[in-house]
């Protein structure tokens, strides 16, 4: 079987369920163009632990966790089943290279896996189970973590970090304009996947312009670096512009591996493939 590519989504606020804006329609066109994966691996900064955590359960329940935000978010369910055979292999080849990881059979998916996959796999049709993003990760060690995983590529596995490509939470709004920087960050990372740079990706946070606006914390930029290591083969990649929410949540996605030609529906939002 050939490697699965593996993506970086932008799970955006939890608001992001209920409102697709453009973002959501490019990842339901993106799930309807990707092969059908026999599960899904999620990695999200929502479940942290001290050392990497692996949900086996044969059903995952939904977590809502957040606070005040409308009701209606609070009745939502994801209702896809676990996959306990692959989750084991994720449990196997973390440890092969020395991480401690442990199966956890009470966790369910966080806001960080669900409200994505409600439109990447709005049928819930795919197994899905989370990988915990392991604490005090720096930008060498989130990519070496998606290198750990990257063997499940090849056995059927989509692979998705899922983060925000930018996340200021200070200055989280629904109201007034975007703020510049948001935007000029968000190209300088694009140019450098267009570019097929690896390395400036991995220094991303060190480099590139308003980098520590962008991220006053690094922990929703992890994922990227951690789905660009599980990718043996990156390039080419798809760049997919999901513009930007409340003023400061860039929410573009990217496919590792593959180049994908989109077929969107009459309405809704464009994506541009580097």
């Amino acid at each position: 079987m050939s490697p699965l590519p593996t993506l970086f989504v932008s799970h955006g606020a939890p608001t992001f369920a209920r409102n697709p804006g453009r973002a959501g329609p490019l990842l339901t066109a993106l799930g309807r163009a990707l092969p059908r994966p026999a599960a899904v691996l999620v990695v999200s900064p929502h479940w942290t632990t001290p050392h990497p955590r692996v949900a086996i359960g044969p059903r995952l329940r939904t977590i809502h966790d957040f606070g005040g935000f409308d009701p209606v978010l609070y009745e939502i369910e994801y209702p896809a089943a676990g996959h306990p055979e692959l989750a084991g292999r994720a449990l196997d080849v973390l440890r092969a290279v020395g991480w401690t990881a442990e199966a956890d059979a009470i966790r369910g998916l966080d806001h960080g896996a669900w409200v994505p996959l409600t439109y990447l796999y709005p049928e819930a049709e795919v197994p899905v189970f989370q990988v915990s993003m392991p604490a005090r990760l720096n930008a060498e060690k989130a990519f070496a973590f998606g290198q750990a995983l990257a063997p499940l590529a090849a056995e059927g596995v989509l692979i998705v970090g899922s983060g925000s490509l930018t996340h200021n939470l200070y200055e989280f709004g629904a109201h007034g304009a975007d703020e510049a920087y948001v935007a000029a960050f968000a190209e300088w990372v694009r140019r450098a996947i267009v570019n097929r740079e690896r390395d400036r990706l991995v220094s991303a946070l060190a480099i590139a312009p308003h980098a520590r606006r962008a991220h006053p914390t690094p922990e929703h930029f992890w994922p990227l670096l951690i789905a660009l290591g599980a990718s043996n083969k990156p390039w080419p990649a798809t760049i997919l512009e999901g513009g930007i929410d409340h003023r400061i949540l860039a929410m573009d996605a990217y496919v590792f591996g593959q180049s994908v030609n989109l077929e969107m529906p009459p309405v809704g939002a464009t994506g541009t493939a580097a």
